[in-house]
C-alpha cells in the first residue's frame, strides 16, 4: 500500500470512531424518555464543594409508575460519597417550591401528597420508599 491509502483509511477509521463517540453520547437515556410526565418543581444543592454533596429535588409526575420512579431516581446526578434524595408528587397536587437540608427537607403540609422517595446514600445504596409519610 502507498502512503496516501494508508493516510485515506486511518482518516476514515477516525471519522467513524469520532461518529460512534458522538451518536453514542446522544442517544444515552435522558429522564424526558420515561414515561410519567417528570417535572422538577424544586432543587436544593448545598454550597459545600470540599465535602459530601447533597442534593435534594421535588419533581411531580402523573400517576403511579414505579419503575419509571426508580429509573428517574437512577438518572439523576450522585457524587461518591453524597446523597442524593429524590421526593415524588402527584402532578396537580401541591409540591414544594423550596427544599433545605436537614432531616425535614420541606414543610410539613406538603407530606401527605408525597407517593415515593428515592435516595442514594454515601455508599451508593439505593432505596425507594413509597409513600413515605404514610408509614
Amino acid at each position: 500500500m502507498d502512503g496516501k491509502k494508508v493516510k485515506y483509511i486511518i482518516a476514515a477509521a477516525i471519522a467513524l470512531l469520532i461518529g460512534y463517540i458522538i451518536y453514542d453520547s446522544s442517544s444515552q437515556p435522558t429522564v424526558n424518555d420515561l414515561k410519567g410526565n417528570f417535572k422538577e418543581v424544586a432543587l436544593y444543592r448545598n454550597p459545600n464543594n470540599t465535602g459530601p454533596i447533597l442534593r435534594i429535588y421535588a419533581v411531580t409526575v402523573q400517576g403511579e409508575p414505579w419503575d419509571e420512579i426508580q429509573k428517574y431516581g437512577d438518572l439523576m446526578p450522585y457524587t461518591k460519597y453524597g446523597n442524593t434524595k429524590v421526593y415524588f408528587f402527584q402532578e396537580g397536587k401541591p409540591a414544594p417550591a423550596t427544599l433545605v437540608s436537614g432531616d425535614n427537607n420541606f414543610d410539613s403540609e406538603f407530606q401527605q401528597n408525597c407517593i415515593a422517595k428515592y435516595e442514594k446514600d454515601g455508599n451508593g445504596q439505593v432505596s425507594l420508599t413509597k409513600n413515605p409519610f404514610n408509614q
